[in-house]
């Protein structure tokens, strides 16, 4: 979001002239503006990458694969990576068997997880296993709340934080927690989070384990017809034994009703801020990145919140681009933040932007694919490979599909592509 215009609402004559209080008021600003105390966007192209490696990760033709982003991914920062994804059986016969809101009638619905263990360049996805949540792991059969599983010690890699909810995005949705020990071989039953007074808690896999043994998750609230979505905070104290309400991330409400609008339902309506997930820094700041939307066709962009007091309070930081959401953030060795995000506006793909002050400010738009058939492409998660560059897996659609239904079919793919 660009900065605060030092000339708007004083009139031409007042700037050319300095008649006016008002106008020396403009002149200190321009002065100011002068000595670098204002930044002022500077646009260029997007710059198409070089050398990008694109990879069928899971394709099934009669299989509508998607989602990846907000239906768990975990880095075991080992090379081991553990992706899980929407998966609808469907013919592809027309556009309205694959419509978002009528898939579940037209197939069995399952969840796919693929497995990696070098960093994403293969995946396991010929073997893949479905509706991993449901393999319990044993001697936890009747647990009901964390201090049943016996102790748990999140910073160990091989522990895994899954966190979903039932009714999704709705004014009913409830939240739970599962916990693996075994990297995602089997995890617990569903904990169920308590709403802390809330109207409803939709979760999207976003945890963090921050360094003084707190367990933060990233979760939103929404009103009971699915709008105004509210993002918001739970955390596990340290030694703690359950999870409570910590903070909201957002105003209740968007002043400015950016995304306001006659929608006839949540699905495809106007929304902001959702979607939350959380990045922890090295300096100590936390990144909260948020997607927005008026029509997830493609009117839609991702925003970033901060908190310097390890997420109690949060306050905006930048709106990282004009269209393209939701965003995943990594850091390279060198410091600087790459934020990947689906494209839908045609032509349509997979972009990314670089920030080299913690998410203040984005550089270029750089483009690591538009070969995509239709806006129906995008929720990407990215890691940073062991050769220091970025690796991303998100669903596609190719515009060079044999099939063709409001693009081709729906399936995974992984790009891995440098920045520089």
């Amino acid at each position: 979001m660009a900065e605060a215009d030092p000339v708007a609402g004083f009139s031409r004559r007042n700037a050319l002239l300095g008649a006016s209080a008002a106008g020396g008021m403009l002149l200190a600003s321009i002065a100011q503006a002068q000595r670098g105390g204002i930044s002022v966007k500077s646009y260029v192209a997007p710059r198409r990458l070089a050398n990008v490696d694109h990879a069928v990760v899971y394709r099934r033709e009669n299989e509508f694969c998607a989602w990846p982003h907000i239906n768990g991914f975990w880095n075991m920062r080992d090379g081991e990576l553990l992706q899980n994804f929407g998966a609808v059986t469907t013919d592809y016969a027309n556009a309205e068997a694959i419509g978002h809101d009528q898939l579940d009638n037209h197939g069995h619905r399952k969840m796919v997880a693929v497995r990696s263990k070098d960093y994403g360049r293969t995946w396991n996805a010929a073997d893949p296993v479905v509706d991993m949540f449901d393999t319990i792991a044993k001697g936890t059969e009747g647990a009901r709340s964390l201090t049943e599983l016996g102790p748990i010690d999140f910073a160990d890699r091989s522990v895994l934080i899954a966190n979903g909810s039932t009714d999704f995005s709705t004014g009913k949705a409830r939240s739970y927690v599962q916990i693996s020990k075994d990297r995602g071989h089997s995890w617990s039953p569903r904990l169920p989070l308590s709403l802390d007074g809330l109207q409803s808690l939709s979760a999207v896999h976003s945890s963090m384990v921050r360094p003084d043994g707190a367990v933060l998750l990233w979760m939103y609230e929404a009103d009971q017809n699915g709008f105004n979505r509210h993002p918001l905070v739970y955390e596990l104290p340290p030694r703690g034994t359950d999870f409570h309400f910590l903070s909201f991330v957002t105003p209740k409400r968007d002043v400015l009703g950016t995304v306001d609008g006659e929608y006839p339902g949540w699905l495809f309506g106007g929304n902001r801020w959702y979607y939350p997930r959380g990045y922890l820094l090295p300096s100590g700041r936390m990144l909260c990145v948020l997607r927005t939307q008026r029509d997830p066709r493609g009117v839609m962009w991702t925003e970033v919140y901060s908190s310097e007091d390890g997420g109690e309070t949060w306050g905006f930081r930048s709106r990282v681009n004009d269209f393209g959401a939701p965003g995943s953030l990594v850091q390279l060795p060198d410091g600087r933040l790459v934020m990947v995000y689906g494209y839908r506006l045609m032509p349509s793909g997979i972009r990314a932007k670089v920030s080299e002050d913690e998410g203040k400010s984005w550089g270029p738009e750089l483009i690591v694919r538009d070969d995509g058939g239709s806006w129906d492409l995008g929720y990407p998660n990215a890691w940073v490979t062991d050769d220091g560059k970025i690796g991303v897996i998100y669903y596609f659609n190719s515009r060079n599909d044999r099939i063709k239904v409001n693009g081709g079919v729906r399936h995974i793919e992984r790009s891995i592509f440098s920045v520089d």
